[in-house]
């Protein structure tokens, strides 16, 4: 056996593999035995059919199968041995490759193109500036977490009167035109409705100083707008039947219930932060702020990978690849798709191949290593995220690895961990080389430039 490797360009080399008989033979005759072995024919014995009609039947087939396989583990082990910096799988080149015929020919050549990944250095310094966005916390939204985690400690009270967002109890009857009610009509009992989640305002107002025990006169398919889905579920109907009861309501209100937030409390900061840790509200307030803003950090750290990779993409310029190539592989990959697919997409998996091979240099010269704790603390930080959006801060430190072992019982998620603490530490690496200019910026001037 022979391979041999030749430069085609600078994006693009030819691998050339010769096989001589004795290459492949051993293997083929191995499969044989395997296959006489495991045979069952009729007129024969398992195992007792002749070779001479296992080669005559299978001979050819199996002899495609060896070659191939013997091709895949050489072509591979040379590229690794060579330290050969390939894009995507190797393909067999189209114009030099000939019909191979392995009953006639002692010796066969194959012969592979391979795309090669541009060789490139990522040089940056202290004289390089990119921008740092601090988010800063603002007193809303320190307000809006406030009254969430009051929200969650809250509870529903009876009331006499009606107030805007309160939830009404009561029987609803349809009325004829004169305002009694319709011998015929519809009749609705326990009915639950909160008038602030009607879409006319006019309907809403009829509520507005409603009591207990009071009944208000209200036009169900003006409130909704004409809302099949929600006045079917409203007066309990058929959809199809929704436009029969256009007409005016009456609800007589039974009960009145009210959402009422929790207390500002010790009892509610123990909950939240842990006994002991905040004793006013005061307190409360600046340790939230101070957790918003720890939460943010991975924000503006998103952002800075993202102006960083945009100006290494600047300062190592285009790279070369070769296109005829890398297009054959995004085909092979995308077969259910086709070529218009492919077309369409090509310039932004280029896009992302070159920052894939930015990161992967960016590891090489920074000595990046990432561990199985790597993955494991990574895990973790997701899974506080993943707690905090319910509100739950003071998590015990078992509960959150526990959960983070949960998260990497799938694979996908193992591989999505160990993706983010690479980026993670190529960002400190970067943060190292250059000059960060820190800029104050608000959330919603923040979100706006993702828009």
């Amino acid at each position: 056996m022979n391979i041999s490797l030749q430069n085609t360009d600078n994006a693009s080399a030819l691998l050339t593999v010769k096989l001589d008989k004795s290459d492949y033979q051993e293997r083929v005759d191995k499969a044989l035995k395997k296959l006489r072995q495991n045979m069952n024919m009729p007129g024969f014995r398992k195992g007792m059919v002749p070779m001479g009609l296992i080669k005559r039947q299978f001979g050819a087939s199996v002899i495609v199968e060896e070659v191939n396989k013997l091709l895949q583990e050489k072509v591979y082990e040379y590229i690794r041995d060579n330290k050969v910096n390939v894009l995507g799988e190797p393909l067999p080149n189209e114009e030099k490759q000939q019909p191979v015929d392995f009953e006639h020919q002692e010796e066969v050549e194959f012969f592979f193109d391979l795309a090669l990944a541009p060789e490139f250095k990522t040089e940056l310094s202290k004289d390089d500036t990119v921008p740092y966005y601090d988010i800063t916390v603002s007193d809303e939204m320190v307000d809006r977490q406030v009254s969430s985690y009051r929200q969650r400690n809250g509870k529903y009270e009876k009331a006499d009167s009606y107030q805007d967002k309160d939830m009404l109890k009561g029987h609803l009857a349809e009325l004829d035109a004169d305002g009694s009610v319709k011998a015929d009509g519809l009749k609705v009992e326990n009915v639950v409705m909160m008038p602030s989640y009607f879409k006319n305002d006019g309907q809403k107002q009829l509520f507005a100083t409603a009591k207990t025990n009071d009944v208000v006169t209200f036009n169900p398919y003006t409130a909704y707008d004409g809302s099949q889905v929600e006045l079917a579920s409203f007066l309990k109907i058929d959809k199809e039947k929704v436009e029969e009861h256009k007409g005016d309501f009456s609800f007589q209100i039974n009960e009145i219930t009210r959402f009422v937030e929790g207390e500002l409390d010790q009892a509610l900061f123990d909950q939240v932060f842990g006994e002991g840790t905040v004793k006013s509200e005061e307190e409360f307030k600046a340790k939230i702020r101070e957790t918003i803003q720890t939460q943010l950090v991975s924000d503006s750290d998103y952002k800075f990978l993202l102006d960083a990779r945009d100006l290494l993409v600047t300062k190592i310029g285009k790279l070369e690849f070769n296109d005829t190539l890398l297009k054959r592989i995004m085909l092979l990959n995308n077969r259910d798709k086709g070529e218009e697919f492919v077309t369409e997409n090509y310039d932004k998996s280029i896009q992302e191949l070159t920052w894939h091979l930015i990161k992967e240099q960016l590891v090489k010269e920074n000595e990046i290593k990432i561990e199985q704790a790597d993955v494991l603390e990574q895990a973790k930080k997701t899974a506080i995220a993943q707690f905090a959006q319910y509100g739950m801060i003071n998590v015990p430190d078992d509960a959150v690895e526990n959960y983070a072992k949960e998260i990497l019982k799938k694979q996908e998620n193992v591989q999505a961990m160990a993706d983010r603490a690479v980026e993670a530490k190529i960002s400190l690496c970067l943060k190292d080389k250059v000059t960060l200019e820190h800029k104050s910026i608000s959330m919603e001037e923040f979100t706006k430039m993702f828009d």
